[in-house]
């Protein structure tokens, strides 16, 4: 038996009625076969069937009859006997299911006016070589207009390395920016605005100690960390999933991620301590579906491990956020977006019994789909990142990020990145689609699309309790087989020519020959880096050092130690210079380092 709270069956739902209602399908079924059948014996279409990216097939036309189209079928239960499924969508009520902006279940978005009150924030990902070169670029974006930052990191950082380890050898500065200790992180903020810009951060395994080195910078420079604001990404279990970023096994690197939870709730109420994330699963290959549906798992995950902390659910939930990617399957994305928001307002009302209203609400940022670019003909990639950045503005993120034109060839130039910053502000200046609330609401595709995208994420939550939870499942393999999968049936797709992508399969140029300019680590940048790293560590503290890892390590690991916040330990190593991969080399020690195990 299991004590994990089941998942509530659905409100009873009132079978529609009303005689204009009852008309549309008689009305629909003549004009196929007077209309539509008669048109396609003349011009067949194109393909045998059309779906979406997510394999969800598409009807040649929806209309009111498109909500009566839902498969129904039995009703699940859990390990209690209790309901699990979603019930049937041949029923839905727009009064209650899609509702209006600002009211639950937050179909149409969490804030009533939508973006006529404020924008979403513009916040373009960067990072790269020395902190030095880095802080550059971020004056350069804030200069051009972006309203919020977001720090790359490079690989030796991402998996707790200092950059003089053997382990980071050829790494430097490549994708991100190196930091390796307090000393890099001041280099990194000075002179930047943190008491009215947030910062997003793209850390995961080595989150808690990155982001202790944030509050230390920040408190030196005047900023209280009360008055901090940004998101740290310290999402652990889409490590395990998708990207392969993981340092510890997956009980110690839960126990982080709740330190920080609890860590935030009570030092810093504006930081969004966890910005679960759906983007690396889907660039890893997974469906749409399959990216919502592991994303809210994970979610569901955290939740539940800060439950067994003793926090309070409307104490930390409030700064939950998630991160998603918007792809090239327009109206999927829409409907995605809008699923995404009421399936995590049943789950906290009704599963986690929320009462705080900002506690049901899921708030996102979204990146448009990296794995999507192409090398080939790159500057067809400004089209692809303007059409799945107005997907992500139509379905209501809080928070965009575009990706370049030439990021399938290296870290974007500053003139891509400007470019990439500048098609966000054309969407919301010159478009119109920020002067309406959810302008695609009522719409009968997006509206069918988004139940049907429901209904099929449900089915994973249910088969994910079914074994016992999300953290469960990712050690049986599930999601990754799953995702592995879908992966393979899209490359299938491809190669068989089902799938075209321009440029690639489709009106390829074989004589053609586009020079990009790509960036490298400025000349210079790995030995200023690395003459920083040696007078950190000369002209610092040594005895302070010492304790500080000291008293992370005591930490780490006294029996029964489980639910001692780190938080404090990781502030005092930072305080102290320790370097990163000096706190890394403690958790080693105390936690051990994970192995993925073999898949057959």
């Amino acid at each position: 038996m299991s004590d994990r709270p089941a998942r509530p069956a659905p409100p009873a739902r009132p079978a529609p009625s009303g005689e204009a209602g009852d008309a549309w399908p008689a009305r629909h079924r003549t004009w196929k076969v007077e209309r539509l059948d008669p048109a396609l014996a003349r011009s067949p279409e194109r393909a045998p069937t059309f779906e979406t990216l997510g394999e969800i097939e598409l009807e040649p036309l929806y209309g009111p009859w498109s909500w009566e189209l839902g498969p129904g079928g039995p009703t699940a239960v859990d390990h209690h006997g209790d309901p699990l499924s979603a019930g049937r969508w041949d029923d839905l009520d727009p009064a209650r299911d899609i509702g209006l902006p600002g009211e639950p279940p937050f179909t149409r978005g969490v804030h009533p006016s939508g973006y006529r009150s404020r924008l979403w924030t513009m916040r373009m990902f960067a990072g790269f070589g020395a902190a030095e070169d880095t802080n550059a670029r971020f004056r350069q974006l804030l200069a051009a207009g972006q309203t919020g930052l977001s720090i790359a990191y490079d690989m030796p950082t991402l998996y707790g390395y200092d950059a003089d380890q053997p382990e980071a050898e050829g790494e430097f500065g490549t994708c991100g920016v190196a930091v390796g200790s307090l000393a890099d992180m001041e280099v990194l903020l000075s002179g930047l605005p943190l008491d009215r810009v947030s910062t997003s951060m793209t850390i995961n395994s080595p989150a808690a100690p990155i982001w202790a080195m944030y509050i230390v910078a920040a408190e030196k420079a005047g900023v209280p960390r009360a008055a901090l604001e940004g998101t740290t990404q310290n999402d652990i279990l889409k490590e395990f999933v998708a990207q392969k970023e993981f340092l510890f096994p997956p009980e110690p690197s839960m126990r982080l991620v709740t330190d920080t939870i609890e860590f935030g709730t009570k030092e810093l109420p504006r930081w969004n301590t966890i910005s679960i994330s759906g983007y690396h699963i889907r660039e890893a290959g997974s469906t749409a579906v399959q990216e919502l549906a592991f994303t809210i798992a994970d979610g569901m995950a955290y939740v539940e491990d800060a439950l067994a902390r003793g926090l309070r659910v409307d104490d930390f939930a409030p700064r939950l956020s998630f991160f998603f990617n918007s792809h090239s399957d327009f109206f999927e994305e829409i409907a995605k977006f809008r699923a995404a928001r009421r399936i995590w307002w049943k789950l906290m009302t009704q599963r986690y019994r929320a009462e705080n209203e900002r506690s049901t609400w899921m708030r996102f940022h979204t990146q448009t789909a990296g794995v999507s670019l192409t090398p080939q003909q790159p500057l067809n990639n400004l089209t692809r990142v303007a059409i799945q950045a107005l997907a992500a503005v139509l379905g209501g993120t809080q928070s965009l990020h575009t990706d370049a034109y030439d990021e399938a060839l290296a870290v974007p130039t500053a003139a891509a990145a400007l470019l990439a910053l500048r098609q966000q502000q054309v969407i919301a200046e010159e478009t119109g689609v920020a002067g309406t609330v959810d302008p695609l609401g009522g719409s009968w595709l997006v509206e069918s699309l988004t139940n049907e995208v429901e209904r099929q994420v449900w089915r994973y939550l249910d088969e994910i309790d079914r074994r016992g939870g999300m953290v469960k499942a990712i050690a049986e393999g599930y999601p990754q087989r799953e995702i592995a999968d879908a992966a393979y049936r899209f490359q299938r797709a491809f190669d068989e020519g089902r799938r075209r992508i321009v440029g690639v399969n489709a009106y390829v140029d074989e004589s053609e020959v586009t020079t990009v300019p790509v960036l490298d680590v400025p000349p210079g940048s790995f030995e200023a880096h690395m003459a920083r790293l040696a007078r950190t560590r000369r002209d610092r503290d040594a005895s302070a050092v010492e304790a500080a890892l000291r008293g992370l390590r005591d930490a780490a690991s006294r029996p029964g130690s489980s639910e001692t916040n780190l938080m404090p330990h990781f502030i005092a190593c930072a305080a102290a210079y320790a370097t990163l991969g000096e706190q890394c080399d403690v958790l080693r020690g105390v936690f051990g380092e994970y192995r993925e195990p073999v898949a057959v």
